[in-house]
């Protein structure tokens, strides 16, 4: 004799209406004297807007039930639908990424833009989330049905059509795990350039900029670049450095994004092709863990032109974050790189998450994903971290944080 278990009939009950307090309580209550199981439940909250999603399984009597509830949802001023059906959820199909959304602003087109072409895939947005609503509007999108590279190519374009940043990721414990963020410095970490800085006391700026501008383009070899700007800062007073230390700017958001993500044992790095007598200076001010830069050459004093030992290049900093990765016990699937120029693309596919923070359109069209925006901390929002939950970490350490706009 064949025993057969079918699959336990259900009940979607959804509620939608003005939020206030009693709500889930009142409607439980109703559910509870039924003797109903719960299988799942979903609640959102938009700007005042109850809306409340409820499967549970179906009494004998479903539809006195569904009479009861109704009854509940009218008392609560609260708009009912029940439906009935069969079983649990689905599910969910295999290919599941994070399709994290950010835009200053963020445009009804660029959203319909891009589930349009998930739909097209032949995927699914079973969930959206808002990660921040300011200074940029950032959403995330759970996606399953499609593998995660391809839906990345896909809608890579759409992205670039409607000028809103993207980032696609495979939806993996790898996400909420501790990760090593590996940083270049000049136009990243901090606004500007360095040695255009040190240029300007030299009285060089305008030559050294051009060479640097072409060399993050790509068009110069870093190497022969970086010793050709160096030799034009020979003679200056090594004093130098640190009023040009003073004068650097951090960029936008940076202490947040590493105060926030130090609270969760994140490790930082920073790679650069500038030089040691900042990087470190700045590794210390901003409890960065490990810093690697090239160094100037300093006698009696004076900067000489020259650099001491091999330059921190392309290839450097990919093996530097290599090196950063293994010292940390972290594996480079959980390295995220940050970078603007061409020296940073070996860096940026070395890591897990490659990210191009304001970058030349070469750097753009090679990483994994490009943030656009001047905020060095939406970096938190592809992580999975909400703009609420920074808030209130820095609230309760004691950090003012500025009021959004109403």
């Amino acid at each position: 004799m064949t025993q057969t278990t079918s699959r336990p009939e259900t009940l979607l009950i959804t509620l939608t209406g003005k939020d206030r307090p009693g709500v889930t309580s009142s409607i439980f209550a109703t559910l509870a004297h039924a003797g109903v199981e719960v299988v799942d439940i979903e609640q959102i909250v938009l700007r005042g807007r109850l809306i409340l999603g409820l499967l549970v399984t179906a009494p004998r009597d479903w539809r006195r039930l569904a009479e009861e509830v109704h009854q509940t949802g009218r008392t609560l001023g609260m708009s009912v639908d029940v439906e009935r059906g069969v079983g649990d959820n689905s599910r969910r199909s295999d290919g599941r990424s994070h399709v994290t959304m950010i835009g200053s602003p963020l445009s009804a087109r660029a959203v319909a833009a891009i589930a349009g072409r998930v739909a097209d895939l032949g995927a699914n947005i079973d969930r959206i989330e808002r990660m921040a609503r300011y200074p940029v509007t950032a959403i995330d999108l759970h996606v399953s049905g499609v593998d995660t590279a391809a839906l990345r190519t896909a809608l890579a374009a759409e992205a670039a059509q409607h000028r809103v940043d993207l980032a696609v990721q495979p939806a993996t414990l790898m996400r909420r795990g501790m990760r090593l963020i590996v940083m270049d410095v000049d136009s990243t970490l901090i606004q500007g350039e360095v040695i255009e800085m040190l240029a300007a006391h030299a009285g060089c700026e305008a030559q050294v900029a051009e060479i640097t501008e072409a060399a993050m383009r790509g068009e110069l070899d870093f190497e022969a670049s970086l010793r050709a700007r160096v030799k034009l800062l020979a003679g200056l007073d090594a004093a130098v450095l640190d009023e040009v230390y003073d004068e650097i700017v951090l960029s936008p958001g940076a202490r947040t994004m590493v105060r926030t993500l130090a609270r969760l044992g994140y490790r930082f790095a920073i790679v650069s092709g500038g030089f040691s007598q900042i990087t470190d200076r700045l590794a210390a001010d901003l409890g960065i863990h490990f810093a690697r830069a090239n160094e100037l050459e300093i006698v009696d004093g004076t900067i000489t032109g020259e650099i001491v030992g091999a330059v921190v290049d392309r290839a450097g900093k990919a093996a530097a974050l290599r090196e950063f990765a293994a010292e940390s016990g972290v594996p480079e699937a959980a390295v995220i790189a940050i970078g603007d120029g061409a020296n940073d693309l070996d860096m940026l596919n070395a890591a897990g998450l490659g990210i191009a923070f304001n970058a030349k359109p070469v750097v753009r069209d090679a990483a994994d994903t490009s943030v656009n925006v001047p905020y060095l901390d939406t970096i938190v929002y592809l992580l999975g971290i909400s703009r609420e939950e920074v808030e209130a970490a820095d609230a309760e350490a004691g950090f003012i944080t500025p009021a959004p706009p109403l």
